[in-house]
């Protein structure tokens, strides 16, 4: 962030991160290099506010960096959600009237430059990959535990998207045998090992018991967040300690699936819950080396994001400079 736009490298790119509460926006330039980087709170009106949000996201990075726009080469923007590479059409379902919003096309429009669009979860493989945790590795997940739970893929160096873009939607992976309706609706991995099963197990064990998850709520148990849960658990609080280590041996047969199917190289994780990684991860490993295929579990490295936030975002700035990319 301290260098001068004047001694970058003459590649410079303008990236998008676009999220369900905030767009950010930054120029980077081929060294990975950030010059300016904004943050707006996303509008969520309708997708023609948010899109035209995402538009001046990019025009303000590139106004605080004191950069032309002559010099900008291309524009990358990550989304959360698909992104149909046949139309260069985006499905967001976090963000309000986001289906099918042709935001390539648009983004190419507004800005007068090449726009290249992908996932936030192959952005933050991409990242990791560049610039993070995973440099030079070609088989790394990147796994997003957070309100929800996605995966990017790379495998054999290549971005893993599927037929449809939908490729790392892990949320939906089936580690019980007993189904139910809140599996049906966001899937058995998210349904147990994301942040809002981490509140609902806290409410369920405040509404039985009286302690210091209850007391932290004001004494009200349909006030507990995973947030809460987390800061009793550091306050020394047994019960609370136990909802993550929970929710940690879910994430850990998670972890078994994805550790026997793609057999990577590392598995970096990122994410809101991974926060509190300190009170959850030694149970999810030990779960995971109990479950998962035994020469893979035994190879495969895991490690928090060296790139936290910025996973995404610099991601994108990889697509953008790397156009051509087909991995």
């Amino acid at each position: 962030m301290g260098a001068s736009v004047r001694e970058a490298d003459k590649r410079l790119v303008v990236a998008l991160d676009i999220g369900g509460t905030k767009i950010a926006g930054a120029v980077v330039d081929a060294q990975g290099r950030v010059y300016a980087k904004v943050r707006l709170p996303a509008d969520r009106r309708d997708h023609r506010q948010s899109v035209a949000q995402v538009v001046r996201a990019a025009r303000q990075a590139v106004s605080a960096c004191g950069a032309q726009w002559s010099a900008i080469e291309a524009a990358g923007a990550a989304v959360p959600g698909i992104y149909f590479t046949s139309t260069g059409e985006v499905w967001a379902p976090n963000l309000p009237g986001w289906e099918r919003v042709p935001l390539r096309r648009i983004l190419e429009a507004e800005l007068g430059l090449p726009a290249v669009v992908d996932s936030d979860r192959s952005a933050c493989v991409l990242g990791e990959q560049w610039l993070g945790a995973a440099r030079d590795l070609t088989d790394v997940v990147f796994l997003t535990v957070g309100t929800g739970i996605g995966a990017g893929i790379l495998t054999g160096g290549r971005i893993c998207r599927g037929a449809e873009g939908i490729a790392g939607a892990v949320g939906w992976l089936p580690l019980s045998p007993q189904p139910c309706e809140l599996y049906r609706a966001v899937g058995c991995f998210e349904a147990e090992a994301a942040g809002p099963a981490v509140a609902r197990r806290g409410q369920e064990l405040a509404a039985r018991t009286a302690g210091r998850l209850l007391d932290l709520a004001g004494g009200r148990a349909d006030r507990i967040t995973a947030e809460i849960v987390v800061e009793a658990a550091r306050q020394g609080d047994e019960p609370a300690r136990q909802v993550l280590a929970e929710t940690g041996r879910w994430l850990g047969r998670g972890l078994a699936a994805l550790v026997s199917l793609l057999n990577p190289q590392l598995i970096v994780l990122g994410g809101g819950l991974m926060q509190a990684a300190d009170l959850l991860l030694e149970e999810a490993r030990r779960e995971m080396l109990a479950w998962a295929q035994p020469l893979a579990a035994r190879s495969v490295r895991i490690e928090l994001s060296h790139l936290g936030e910025d996973a995404a975002l610099l991601g994108a700035a990889r697509l953008a400079l790397e156009r051509n990319y087909v991995g």
